[in-house]
Formats: structure tokens, C-alpha cells, sequence
């Protein structure tokens, strides 16, 4: 399961194996000026949407990119009975590859606090 970092000025996610294979890609980092809005999903699964590129084992885990064809362009990276954060952001002021990261997070409640106040004390 995915690991999140906050800083000062950003957001990273840190892959894990499987995750890594299916990403193509260790992490991500987002700027913290380009997050629009943090959600927690009590079933991040049922988050991701549209035509995919990746891993779907149906009602067990999603892990790759949603919504290639039509938006939101998602990057996912969730799992059965895990909570999880859906976290918005500025496409170009992220730059440019996804709009919505869903993650499963075992504190995502607790992130999605931190998350908020970092955006919040920043603008």
C-alpha cells in the first residue's frame, strides 16, 4: 500500500512493489498549491471510473490509471476493506498528468487533516 509524505510545499506518494509495476513509476509528488480539494472514501474502489490502463481484480484492488478516454484522469492505487483519499488537483499545476489521485491509506482521515492545513496555511 502506498506511502504519503507531506512537506512544506508538497505532497509525495511513495509505491510499493505491485504498485510500482503497474504505475510504471516509484512515486509522485504534487505541489501542494495545485490540491483542490482532499475527500476521504470509506471504499476508495468504487472511486475509480471509465477506461483503465492496469490492474483491476474485480472488488479486490485497482492499481493503475482511470479514465483515459473520458475524465477525470485518476491515478489509483486502492484496495478492499482499506480506507482511502481521493485528492483533487490542478492538472497543469501538478503537472499535467492526472486530475484525481485515489489512494487507500490506513490514516487517510488523519492525512486528509494535514493535507487540508497545509493547503489552507499556504493560500
Amino acid at each position: 500500500m502506498a506511502l504519503m509524505n507531506i512537506s512544506g510545499t508538497g505532497l509525495t506518494v511513495e509505491f510499493t512493489g505491485w504498485e510500482r509495476t503497474w504505475l510504471r513509476r516509484g512515486s509522485l509528488t504534487v505541489p501542494l498549491t495545485a490540491v483542490r480539494r482532499v475527500t476521504v472514501l470509506d471504499e476508495p474502489l468504487r472511486a475509480a471510473h471509465g477506461t483503465r490502463k492496469g490492474l483491476h481484480a474485480s472488488g479486490v484492488a485497482k492499481i493503475g490509471t482511470w479514465g483515459l478516454v473520458t475524465g477525470p484522469r485518476q491515478l489509483v492505487a486502492a484496495y478492499r476493506d482499506r480506507p482511502g483519499l481521493r485528492v483533487e488537483v490542478d492538472r497543469a499545476a501538478a503537472g499535467g498528468d492526472f486530475d484525481e489521485l485515489v489512494l487507500s491509506l490506513d490514516e487517510a482521515e488523519r492525512a486528509a487533516g494535514l493535507i487540508e492545513r497545509r493547503v489552507d496555511s499556504g493560500r
